[in-house]
């Protein structure tokens, strides 16, 4: 059977994945929530969710770098790989002798297609279904919700010295937009990096959004920068709910309830 990947690259695969090694943390959480836990031979270190998922199977480093002898003694069927999470050099040298899924995420359109693609791929098209009916149904609550509340300029921040924020182009953007947040650097790439000058220099803006990861935003941090910008409101955000897509996206629109 061929399918297609986020990339549209050509995946060829002769019977059903038995044997799966997951780099990105995200889709591991996806993965178990469709059923396919038993065949989740490998994972990143990065990889928390479920909190017992890097005890039950082997962990092959992080999403950047991998160590290729242990991918190769556990013998997988595919192995799942995301534009952004993974470098580029990754998967090319994985490919060579494995098939490997890239997905490619910026949209709850592409994140739902995400589902439907495991669903077909690992034959679990039943829980991919659930599964998408159910964020449907709290994205469709969410935006009732959200209709008549009034917008905000935002900036979220994602790293600290150099302080970096979520641009335009990225899933955090896009969940951003749906809170009706005006993101202040929505103009901007990807994520751009904001030095201390202009930092101090905000002007309005009305909430800064410091994530829990990758940098972990922590209270002394949330102090810090409410002295740097002290006209707008600083809150610290789990970054999870944010970035993270797939069946986390269950409880998302529940939490981003919660901030406004």
């Amino acid at each position: 059977m061929i399918y297609k990947d986020q990339l549209h690259r050509n995946i060829e695969l002769l019977n059903t994945p038995k044997r799966i090694i997951s780099l990105v943390p995200s889709q591991t959480e996806l993965l178990v929530a469709l059923g396919l836990q038993d065949c989740i031979v490998g994972v990143t270190k990065f990889c928390v969710h479920p909190i017992h998922i890097r005890k039950d199977t082997f962990v092959v480093g992080g999403t950047k770098k991998i160590h290729l002898d242990k991918i190769e003694e556990l013998n997988p069927d595919i192995i799942l790989c995301n534009k952004e999470e993974n470098t580029k050099e990754i998967v090319e040298v994985l490919e060579t002798k494995y098939t490997v899924h890239v997905s490619d995420i910026s949209t709850m359109d592409e994140a739902i297609e995400l589902i439907y693609q495991y669903g077909n791929i690992f034959n679990t098209q039943e829980a991919a279904k659930h599964l998408v009916s159910k964020i449907l149904e709290e994205q469709k609550d969410f935006l009732e919700f959200i209709k008549y509340k009034p917008q905000k300029k935002v900036a979220y921040f994602i790293w600290r010295k150099p302080w970096m924020v979520a641009g335009k182009g990225t899933f955090i953007h896009h969940l951003l937009e749906l809170n009706e947040f005006v993101n202040f650097y929505g103009n901007e790439e990807r994520y751009p990096e904001i030095s201390e000058e202009e930092l101090t220099s905000l002007k309005n803006i009305d909430l800064i959004l410091l994530s829990s990861e990758p940098f972990p935003f922590s209270e002394n941090h949330k102090q810090e920068v409410e002295k740097m910008i002290p006209d707008a409101k600083v809150v610290l955000v789990d970054g999870e709910y944010f970035s993270w897509y797939g069946s986390r996206l269950t409880s998302a629109f529940k939490y981003f309830k919660s901030l406004h």
